[in-house]
């Protein structure tokens, strides 16, 4: 329902509510990355990406109770396919912060949900800022000859898995209940990552320091943010999403320098802005498209 002003009340309430926990959960995200590039080069990707899925397992798994008639894979596609996509993303994201940096590597990754809100386009606008975003993105691989091939390849299949990321979530938001979805996906990642994480495991490098930041990007980077984004994806559009995730590089430069170390030469930081603003530019430009009713549906329901 709408008004001679804009949207009713409570669809502009839901939209509110979903925009200011996604920019919520941008921040938990990044300062989770920052924390786990202390430790990635302690105990390896593999370790740092099964302990957040560990973590998240242990939020989720208490709260899901299947029934074995649900157990089918005509239902379960979506959620399967998410487990493996959050695999791939968290994986080859974490190993691109251990080569490029984290304020880099967070925006050669934004490419993933850029994408999703240009596909469809066909207007010169988005082109333009296609185009500026991806001489930004190149500003940053090290255009001087310094450029990590492995590292910017990682990230950009960090951003593939990404994308797959938003749209699989959104299938699994609208298809099935509650976090049952979630939960499917996060046993499926696991199984994954647990068997490889077990062979690279050092266990004289695990302290109780090394422990407790393992915990703190299991409950960052996983729990909090992947609890939500359905939460998020039934309020909000995929494009909106992807405008608030604009700011995602900007807040994942900042704790980089803060937490990590990291230091940006003025080009950098100039290069990681250009891009931000293309791409908040392309997205909040476009136009909503109507949404099919199964999607009306879903925010009709708490």
């Amino acid at each position: 329902m709408t008004t001679p002003d804009g949207p009713a009340p409570s669809t502009r309430g839901r939209t509110v509510a979903g925009s200011v926990t996604q920019l919520g959960t941008s921040v938990s995200v990044n300062l989770g990355s920052a924390l786990a590039g202390l430790v990635i080069p302690v105990v390896g990707a593999f370790v740092v990406v099964a302990a957040r899925q560990l973590v998240m397992a242990a939020v989720v798994l208490p709260i899901y109770r299947p029934k074995r008639a649900h157990l089918t894979l005509r239902r379960l596609w979506p959620a399967l396919l998410l487990g493996v996509a959050m695999a791939v993303m968290n994986l080859s994201f974490y190993e691109a912060v251990h080569l490029l940096g984290l304020g880099i590597a967070a925006t050669i990754e934004f490419l993933g949900p850029l994408a999703v809100a240009l596909v469809a386009s066909r207007r010169a606008l988005d082109v333009v800022c296609a185009l500026v975003a991806a001489a930004g993105v190149f500003t940053l691989t090290g255009f001087d000859g310094t450029m990590n091939v492995w590292g910017v390849v990682l990230a950009l299949t960090a951003a593939g898995a990404w994308a797959a990321y938003i749209l699989l979530t959104r299938r699994v938001a609208l298809r099935l209940p509650g976090l049952e979805g979630l939960t499917v996906a996060t046993v499926v990642s696991l199984a994954l990552l647990l068997p490889i994480a077990f062979l690279t495991l050092d266990v004289s490098a695990i302290d109780w320091r090394v422990l407790a930041i393992l915990v703190g990007v299991g409950v960052l980077s996983s729990a909090i943010p992947y609890s939500l984004d359905t939460f998020v994806l039934r309020r909000i559009t995929p494009r909106l999403y992807a405008i608030i995730t604009a700011s995602g590089p900007v807040v994942a430069a900042i704790f980089g320098v803060l937490i990590l170390g990291e230091h940006l030469t003025v080009v950098e930081v100039v290069a990681i802005a250009v891009v931000c603003i293309a791409a908040a530019t392309a997205i909040a430009t476009q136009r909503d498209r109507p949404r099919p009713p199964l999607e009306q549906v879903a925010e009709s329901t708490p």
